[in-house]
């Protein structure tokens, strides 16, 4: 087993908190190092209560040279930052780079300005590959940059990848989309504060939410129209994402379940389950949860998928594509239960 040296830059927010729970205790990781600009000398535990448990380090002010000495780099940085900092800490040739943000997620520089505006360094985007682990699986294998997918992103493409691939989605689909509070970040506002968000179910993005780009381009790639639908809802939960796909297919499916099995079939964190999932069964872990159900005598099909946002929605995937890249056991420090029934 090696003896990894980790950096996480970023490392004081929910999906930075995330990864430091899960480092901490995968068993390559040989040495971990925390950056944040707004906890700097603070320990771990006065911001992730986890380490309150078990033993943790101190937040170091960013410093990408020193980041850079890791043998894997883990960005959890605010969207736009990423690609502020990614060309200096190449300059410290990392061994692999994960980014966590939507920086790297997007081939093509005209699409990523449609949502994030104008890339600083479109020269770098290239060079990610989009790490969508239970789809590339060991296609993974050496790869040195890694772009991890956004979160809303995962579960629709868990939905989608298999019926594009097979060249059965007619028109792009519509996917109705559910998040917890943690999706927002750890700053508060009105969408997170408690007493607003207890009760409340809301509708937002109506223009479009960003992840809509990242899944368009991704099913164009596998066979797919390069548009998908994408209505999002706040709800009254902490964590996890429920996604509701429907699809007219291009010819009938009568057993679309056969289809998500045969597709999904040695991949260890993707299990098709017979009837709707539900989302407490995956909350704390990196598993999905994916059902299929047909209509119109198979011409359409409804997929329901549960996953949780911070896990395999962002650290745990992020994790799962490092130990692909680097050789290692995929489910290695990602074997644990969730906390259903919290």
């Amino acid at each position: 087993m090696p003896d990894l040296r980790v950096s996480v830059l970023g490392a004081a927010g929910f999906a930075g908190g995330e990864l430091l729970r899960l480092l901490a205790a995968h068993p390559a990781v040989g040495s971990l190092r925390a950056f944040s600009a707004s906890h700097a000398g603070r320990p771990w535990s006065d911001v992730h209560l986890p380490f309150r448990n078990a033993p943790g380090g101190r937040f170091e002010q960013p410093d990408p040279g020193a980041a850079a000495a890791a043998d894997v780099v883990f960005l959890a940085l605010p969207h736009g930052e990423s690609q502020r900092v990614v060309p200096r800490l190449l300059e410290g040739d990392p061994g692999l780079v994960v980014d966590l943000a939507a920086d790297f997620r997007i081939a093509n520089p005209a699409t990523f300005a449609l949502a994030y505006g104008e890339h600083r360094a479109p020269g770098l985007l290239g060079e990610f590959t989009y790490a969508l682990a239970d789809v590339l699986g060991a296609d993974l294998a050496g790869r040195r940059r890694l772009a991890a997918p956004g979160c809303f992103a995962t579960a629709v493409l868990l939905a989608l990848v298999p019926f594009a691939e097979a060249g059965l989605l007619a028109e792009p689909p519509v996917a109705f989309a559910v998040t917890g509070s943690t999706g927002a970040g750890a700053r508060p506002r009105r969408t997170t504060h408690h007493p607003f968000r207890a009760h409340g179910f809301t509708g937002y993005a109506r223009e479009g939410h960003r992840h809509r780009l990242e899944v368009g381009e991704q099913l164009a790639g596998r066979g797919g129209p390069g548009e998908v639908r994408l209505l999002v809802h706040a709800a009254p939960l902490v964590r996890g994402i429920h996604v509701t796909v429907h699809a007219r297919l291009a010819r009938p499916v009568p057993r679309p379940l056969d289809l998500l099995a045969e597709r999904w079939e040695g991949r260890p964190f993707v299990h098709v389950v017979p009837a709707p999932p539900e989302l407490p069964a995956v909350v704390g872990t990196n598993h999905a949860h994916v059902h299929a159900t047909p209509l119109a005598g198979g011409r359409e099909v409804v997929v329901d998928v549960a996953i949780d946002n911070l896990v395999k929605g962002a650290a745990g995937q992020a994790i799962q594509a490092m130990n692909l890249a680097l050789g290692l056991p995929e489910t290695l420090g990602l074997e644990h239960s969730g906390l259903a029934p919290c």
